[in-house]
């Protein structure tokens, strides 16, 4: 039989024995200071932080014009007009729409001719019209002529049907 637990003698090790025992007393520490720190910090981190936003892209688009500021086609006397039509190494340019005549230049001749036609024409509109030979290049050197010779009004049209037999006659009067 085992013997019974009150007759168990047992050492106590590493126990020290002192005179001056003093009497624990309790400690109360009181909460709400630290409550009111983790509140304040937990409000600012969420009012100094941003939700990440939706990963979209913004577009920009122009309002649409009201009826009476859009602008209306201009009509232009066709004696007023001068066609430019660019091709890879020389310029065919023609005055007027109906029956026209082409002559032929070359891109450095280009700004003489526009100033004489500029001089000699009030109110000219120069149409230009890039084939499928010509280059970007070719555009920049007729807009800098159509610049230096003082010409305000231009715009860079659509090929007609005479502008497209242009591209195969390359030797025409000048």
């Amino acid at each position: 039989m085992l013997p019974n637990l009150d007759d168990i003698e047992v050492e106590k090790i590493n126990v020290r024995q002192s005179d001056n025992k003093t009497d624990k007393r309790t400690l109360n520490v009181d909460m709400n200071p630290m409550v009111d720190l983790a509140f304040l910090l937990l409000t600012f981190f969420m009012l100094a932080t941003t939700f990440s936003k939706p990963q979209a892209m913004e577009l920009m688009i122009p309002a649409k014009p009201k009826d009476e500021l859009v602008e209306q086609e201009m009509a232009v006397k066709e004696s007023k007009t001068l066609s430019i039509a660019l091709q890879k190494d020389q310029v065919q340019w023609y005055r007027g729409i109906t029956d026209p005549e082409a002559n032929v230049i070359k891109y450095d001749e280009l700004e003489d001719m526009l100033r004489s036609v500029n001089q000699n024409t009030d109110g000219l509109v120069v149409l230009i019209k890039p084939l499928e030979s010509s280059k970007y290049a070719n555009l920049v050197d007729v807009l800098d002529a159509l610049n230096y010779s003082n010409i305000q009004r231009y715009a860079i049209s659509d090929l007609s049907d005479f502008d497209l037999t242009l591209e195969g006659n390359t030797a025409t009067n000048e």
